[in-house]
């Protein structure tokens, strides 16, 4: 790529046309192992037990890396009330692998 094609591809504040592409973070609160006999009985209204505790960190991944470390917290606005995350951890994506 020439410097004229780079210099389209990049604004001044850094952005590139990948900067605006939406990404899915999935945020890991536990994990459950119940045995398949169990599995199988349940039910709308069931409740699966998970292996952490509500004030337990929980991770976030971008696929299966992970990406950071953070809190849940509950956030009311403009009518609702949503599950939010505040990170307390993000990884160095600069550090080598």
């Amino acid at each position: 790529m020439d410097n004229a094609t780079q210099e389209t591809f990049t604004r001044a504040d850094g952005a590139t046309p990948f900067t605006s592409v939406p990404i899915e973070i999935t945020v890991s609160v536990g994990r459950a192992r119940p045995l398949v006999r169990d599995l199988l009985k349940l039910d709308e209204g069931s409740v699966l037990t998970l292996d952490r505790k509500i004030d337990d960190p929980v991770e976030l991944f971008v696929g299966d890396q992970l990406i950071g470390i953070g809190a849940l917290e509950v956030v009311e606005g403009k009518g609702q009330t949503t599950l939010a995350v505040r990170l307390t951890k993000v990884t160095d994506f600069q550090a080598p692998t």
